[in-house]
């Protein structure tokens, strides 16, 4: 469980391929000596387990294996050497929670639309809702986008905004955004489950 509150930026050293799946190291000195085998780490909004964690060059190397379930689900799979991602660690029992809940699960990935730079210095994001469930995409609701928690600001048929304040800019992948991009999307699971239970209901 996280919170979409990124922790870092980490840059990817090195995506490995084979029948199986994908090899994934990333960079991230800063947390060499805590991290341990087994941990879960939001990587881009994907909840990865820690497989290695080795000092070499100077460098803390984190691995993940990725199997192709999730590679064909979100946008792992489009990572190459030199690509950067955001990254959280899974929370304790005594952290803050900021952002909302967010599982690591991503429902699908999306299209960025639309990057609108506001006079105020945020910046609006339009994005596609191609592959998923719009109703659980409500105004003033939740949205973790590569692993931000993010606030809903506006929704349309098949597509949605979300307003991008300049900390999340700066401190965050979405910061580099562009029209084109693709990006991992999780509703908000509480969201999820009430349209669930409200349809199941309705049968």
């Amino acid at each position: 469980m996280f919170t979409g509150l990124v922790q870092k930026i980490a840059e990817v050293t090195s995506v490995k391929r084979d029948n199986g799946g994908v090899r994934l190291v990333i960079s991230c000195t800063e947390w060499a000596d805590s991290i341990e085998l087994g941990e879960s780490i939001s990587t881009s909004g994907c909840c990865l387990t820690v497989v290695g964690n080795v000092l070499e060059n100077g460098k803390n190397l984190i691995s993940f294996d990725i199997v192709q379930e999730s590679l064909k689900c979100t946008t792992l799979d489009s990572l190459q050497q030199g690509s950067s991602v955001n990254v959280e660690r899974s929370l304790r029992p005594d952290s803050f929670l900021g952002g909302h809940f967010v599982q690591g699960h991503i429902d699908g990935f999306e299209t960025v639309l639309l990057v609108t730079p506001q006079d105020s210095g945020d910046c609006r994001l339009r994005i596609t809702t191609a592959t998923i469930d719009t109703d659980t995409i409500v105004p003033k609701g939740s949205v973790s986008i590569d692993g931000v928690s993010l606030t809903v600001a506006t929704v349309c048929d098949d597509w949605f905004e979300v307003a991008l304040v300049p900390a999340t800019l700066r401190e965050t992948t979405l910061g580099k955004i562009q029209v084109g991009d693709f990006v991992n999307i999780e509703t908000d699971i509480l969201t999820r489950t009430i349209v669930q239970v409200v349809r199941k209901m309705q049968q």
